[in-house]
Protein backbone atom coordinates (compact mmCIF):
# COMPACT_ATOMS: atom_id res chain seq x y z
CA UNK A 1 0.00 0.00 0.00
CA UNK A 2 1.41 3.02 -1.53
CA UNK A 3 1.18 6.74 0.59
CA UNK A 4 1.29 9.99 -1.47
CA UNK A 5 1.81 13.35 0.03
CA UNK A 6 -0.15 15.72 -1.82
CA UNK A 7 2.22 18.72 -2.36
CA UNK A 8 0.61 21.18 -4.85
CA UNK A 9 0.62 25.25 -4.82
CA UNK A 10 -2.70 26.27 -3.32
CA UNK A 11 -3.19 23.36 -1.54
CA UNK A 12 -2.45 23.42 2.58
CA UNK A 13 0.28 21.15 3.64
CA UNK A 14 -0.76 18.12 5.54
CA UNK A 15 -2.95 16.29 2.82
CA UNK A 16 -2.28 12.24 1.97
CA UNK A 17 -3.48 10.59 -0.49
CA UNK A 18 -3.49 5.88 0.40
CA UNK A 19 -5.25 4.46 -3.04
CA UNK A 20 -6.64 1.25 -2.07
CA UNK A 21 -7.10 -2.07 -3.93
CA UNK A 22 -10.34 -3.39 -4.31
CA UNK A 23 -11.56 -7.21 -5.78
CA UNK A 24 -12.57 -6.45 -9.39
CA UNK A 25 -15.97 -4.60 -9.30
CA UNK A 26 -18.35 -6.33 -10.87
CA UNK A 27 -22.38 -5.75 -11.65
CA UNK A 28 -24.45 -6.63 -8.53
CA UNK A 29 -21.88 -6.60 -6.30
CA UNK A 30 -22.45 -4.42 -2.80
CA UNK A 31 -19.95 -1.87 -3.31
CA UNK A 32 -20.31 -0.35 -0.07
CA UNK A 33 -19.56 -3.60 1.54
CA UNK A 34 -16.79 -4.33 -0.75
CA UNK A 35 -15.12 -0.95 -0.14
CA UNK A 36 -15.95 -0.97 3.56
CA UNK A 37 -14.04 -4.11 3.95
CA UNK A 38 -10.95 -3.00 1.43
CA UNK A 39 -10.48 0.61 3.90
CA UNK A 40 -10.92 -1.27 7.40
CA UNK A 41 -8.16 -0.79 9.30
CA UNK A 42 -6.44 2.24 7.12
CA UNK A 43 -9.89 4.75 6.95
CA UNK A 44 -11.04 6.54 10.26
CA UNK A 45 -13.13 9.40 11.26
CA UNK A 46 -11.64 12.81 9.73
CA UNK A 47 -10.98 11.20 6.79
CA UNK A 48 -12.57 10.76 3.34
CA UNK A 49 -12.94 7.32 1.23
CA UNK A 50 -13.10 8.98 -2.33
CA UNK A 51 -14.65 6.30 -4.28
CA UNK A 52 -14.65 6.02 -8.40
CA UNK A 53 -17.95 7.03 -10.07
CA UNK A 54 -17.24 4.68 -12.42
CA UNK A 55 -16.93 1.82 -9.79
CA UNK A 56 -20.38 2.69 -8.74
CA UNK A 57 -22.00 2.82 -12.28
CA UNK A 58 -20.17 -0.50 -12.98
CA UNK A 59 -21.48 -1.85 -9.71
CA UNK A 60 -24.99 -0.83 -10.83
CA UNK A 61 -25.03 -2.43 -13.91
CA UNK A 62 -24.76 1.45 -15.59
CA UNK A 63 -22.74 0.73 -18.49
CA UNK A 64 -22.87 -0.99 -21.86
CA UNK A 65 -20.45 -2.76 -24.52
CA UNK A 66 -19.57 -0.46 -27.32
CA UNK A 67 -19.25 -3.42 -29.70
CA UNK A 68 -23.40 -3.16 -28.65
CA UNK A 69 -23.40 0.38 -30.45
CA UNK A 70 -23.92 1.16 -34.11
CA UNK A 71 -22.76 4.65 -34.64
CA UNK A 72 -24.60 6.85 -36.94
CA UNK A 73 -22.89 8.96 -39.47
CA UNK A 74 -23.42 11.83 -37.39
CA UNK A 75 -21.67 10.12 -34.80
CA UNK A 76 -18.38 9.58 -36.94
CA UNK A 77 -18.15 13.08 -37.81
CA UNK A 78 -18.77 15.04 -34.25
CA UNK A 79 -16.31 12.46 -32.81
CA UNK A 80 -13.35 13.44 -35.51
CA UNK A 81 -14.05 16.57 -34.42
CA UNK A 82 -14.00 16.20 -30.63
CA UNK A 83 -10.25 16.09 -28.95
CA UNK A 84 -8.42 13.16 -28.65
CA UNK A 85 -8.87 13.40 -25.10
CA UNK A 86 -12.49 14.18 -24.86
CA UNK A 87 -15.00 10.99 -24.35
CA UNK A 88 -16.99 11.94 -26.87
CA UNK A 89 -13.77 11.37 -29.04
CA UNK A 90 -15.42 7.66 -29.28
CA UNK A 91 -17.90 7.54 -32.46
CA UNK A 92 -19.95 4.95 -29.98
CA UNK A 93 -19.84 7.78 -26.91
CA UNK A 94 -21.21 10.45 -29.40
CA UNK A 95 -24.07 8.10 -30.49
CA UNK A 96 -24.89 7.36 -26.94
CA UNK A 97 -25.16 11.24 -26.80
CA UNK A 98 -27.33 11.80 -29.74
CA UNK A 99 -29.65 8.97 -28.50
CA UNK A 100 -30.09 10.86 -25.68
CA UNK A 101 -30.02 14.35 -26.43
CA UNK A 102 -31.92 13.89 -29.44
CA UNK A 103 -30.02 14.61 -33.38
CA UNK A 104 -30.82 18.43 -33.25
CA UNK A 105 -30.11 19.56 -29.82
CA UNK A 106 -26.34 18.04 -31.17
CA UNK A 107 -26.37 19.52 -34.36
CA UNK A 108 -27.62 23.34 -32.49
CA UNK A 109 -24.75 22.66 -29.73
CA UNK A 110 -21.90 21.80 -33.07
CA UNK A 111 -22.78 25.17 -34.95
CA UNK A 112 -22.65 27.06 -31.54
CA UNK A 113 -19.48 25.41 -30.56
CA UNK A 114 -18.11 26.16 -34.23
CA UNK A 115 -19.44 30.10 -34.44
CA UNK A 116 -17.80 30.54 -30.87
CA UNK A 117 -14.76 29.34 -32.10
CA UNK A 118 -14.54 32.03 -34.69
CA UNK A 119 -14.45 34.34 -31.87
CA UNK A 120 -12.20 32.95 -29.87
CA UNK A 121 -15.12 31.66 -27.45
CA UNK A 122 -14.76 27.62 -26.77
CA UNK A 123 -16.83 25.31 -24.96
CA UNK A 124 -19.95 25.74 -26.39
CA UNK A 125 -20.83 22.40 -27.03
CA UNK A 126 -20.61 21.17 -23.64
CA UNK A 127 -22.41 24.58 -22.48
CA UNK A 128 -25.11 23.32 -24.34
CA UNK A 129 -25.30 20.08 -24.01
CA UNK A 130 -24.81 20.02 -20.09
CA UNK A 131 -25.70 16.79 -18.41
CA UNK A 132 -26.72 15.25 -21.59
CA UNK A 133 -22.84 14.75 -22.50
CA UNK A 134 -21.50 14.60 -18.95
CA UNK A 135 -23.53 11.15 -18.01
CA UNK A 136 -21.14 9.26 -20.55
CA UNK A 137 -17.46 8.12 -20.07
CA UNK A 138 -15.42 6.84 -22.90
CA UNK A 139 -14.04 3.52 -22.63
CA UNK A 140 -12.99 3.51 -19.11
CA UNK A 141 -9.40 1.62 -19.77
CA UNK A 142 -9.90 -0.30 -17.25
CA UNK A 143 -9.06 -4.07 -16.90
CA UNK A 144 -11.00 -6.99 -18.77
CA UNK A 145 -13.90 -7.37 -18.89
CA UNK A 146 -14.49 -3.28 -19.13
CA UNK A 147 -11.67 -1.86 -21.49
CA UNK A 148 -14.42 -1.57 -24.11
CA UNK A 149 -17.46 -0.19 -22.11
CA UNK A 150 -19.14 2.89 -22.26
CA UNK A 151 -19.68 3.76 -18.48
CA UNK A 152 -22.60 5.72 -17.97
CA UNK A 153 -23.27 8.05 -14.72
CA UNK A 154 -24.01 6.33 -11.53
CA UNK A 155 -27.46 6.48 -10.15
CA UNK A 156 -28.03 8.69 -6.63
CA UNK A 157 -24.18 9.16 -5.79
CA UNK A 158 -24.88 10.81 -2.77
CA UNK A 159 -27.30 7.79 -1.59
CA UNK A 160 -24.38 6.00 -1.99
CA UNK A 161 -22.12 8.02 -0.55
CA UNK A 162 -24.17 8.23 2.63
CA UNK A 163 -24.72 4.17 2.80
CA UNK A 164 -20.64 3.95 2.95
CA UNK A 165 -20.72 6.55 5.70
CA UNK A 166 -22.82 4.70 7.72
CA UNK A 167 -21.70 1.62 7.42
CA UNK A 168 -17.89 2.93 8.24
CA UNK A 169 -18.56 5.93 10.23
CA UNK A 170 -16.04 8.04 7.67
CA UNK A 171 -17.04 10.63 5.37
CA UNK A 172 -17.39 9.03 1.51
CA UNK A 173 -17.93 10.77 -1.67
CA UNK A 174 -18.67 9.51 -5.21
CA UNK A 175 -15.72 11.25 -7.43
CA UNK A 176 -15.20 11.45 -11.17
CA UNK A 177 -11.75 12.63 -11.41
CA UNK A 178 -9.59 12.45 -14.57
CA UNK A 179 -6.30 12.67 -15.95
CA UNK A 180 -7.01 16.78 -17.26
CA UNK A 181 -6.73 17.82 -13.59
CA UNK A 182 -10.41 17.86 -13.22
CA UNK A 183 -12.19 16.25 -11.04
CA UNK A 184 -15.75 16.55 -9.24
CA UNK A 185 -17.75 15.30 -6.32
CA UNK A 186 -21.00 14.01 -7.39
CA UNK A 187 -22.32 12.64 -3.93
CA UNK A 188 -20.84 12.80 -0.02
CA UNK A 189 -22.00 11.37 3.12
CA UNK A 190 -20.90 12.34 6.22
CA UNK A 191 -19.84 16.19 6.37
CA UNK A 192 -17.57 16.28 3.00
CA UNK A 193 -16.12 19.21 1.85
CA UNK A 194 -16.97 19.31 -1.63
CA UNK A 195 -13.96 21.66 -2.83
CA UNK A 196 -11.34 20.46 -0.85
CA UNK A 197 -11.69 16.85 -1.81
CA UNK A 198 -11.71 18.05 -5.49
CA UNK A 199 -8.92 19.95 -4.79
CA UNK A 200 -7.15 16.88 -3.34
CA UNK A 201 -8.12 14.72 -6.19
CA UNK A 202 -6.82 17.25 -8.98
CA UNK A 203 -4.34 14.46 -9.68
CA UNK A 204 -6.10 11.35 -9.84
CA UNK A 205 -4.27 9.23 -7.71
CA UNK A 206 -7.58 6.40 -8.58
CA UNK A 207 -6.02 3.69 -10.52
CA UNK A 208 -9.09 1.82 -12.62
CA UNK A 209 -6.81 0.13 -14.75
CA UNK A 210 -4.61 -2.59 -13.45
CA UNK A 211 -4.04 -1.11 -10.16
CA UNK A 212 -7.29 -2.12 -9.54
CA UNK A 213 -7.55 0.79 -7.06
CA UNK A 214 -10.74 2.37 -7.51
CA UNK A 215 -10.85 3.75 -3.77
CA UNK A 216 -8.68 6.84 -1.88
CA UNK A 217 -8.29 7.47 1.23
CA UNK A 218 -7.79 11.23 2.07
CA UNK A 219 -6.27 12.13 5.63
CA UNK A 220 -5.41 15.34 6.70
CA UNK A 221 -1.96 15.27 9.11
CA UNK A 222 -1.41 19.02 9.13
CA UNK A 223 -2.24 21.81 11.22
CA UNK A 224 -5.48 23.43 11.72
CA UNK A 225 -8.88 22.83 10.33
CA UNK A 226 -9.60 20.07 7.89
CA UNK A 227 -10.02 21.15 4.79
CA UNK A 228 -11.46 17.47 3.79
CA UNK A 229 -14.88 18.13 6.26
CA UNK A 230 -16.96 20.93 5.92
CA UNK A 231 -16.54 23.11 8.85
CA UNK A 232 -12.83 21.89 9.22
CA UNK A 233 -13.82 19.41 11.83
CA UNK A 234 -9.89 17.89 13.29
Amino acid sequence: MRSLALSRSGLPAGLTAIPVRTPLVRPGDDLAALVARAVRGIARPGDVIAVSESAVAIAQGEFVAAEAIRPSRLAYALARRAGPMATISQPESMQLVIDSAGRWRVLCATFLQAAGRLIGVRGAFYRVMGSAIAAFDGYTGTMPPYERAIVLAPRDPAGFARTLFERTGVAAAVVDANDLRVAKVLGAGGGVNAAGVESALLENPHGNSDEQTPVVVLKWRGDGANPLLSGGVS
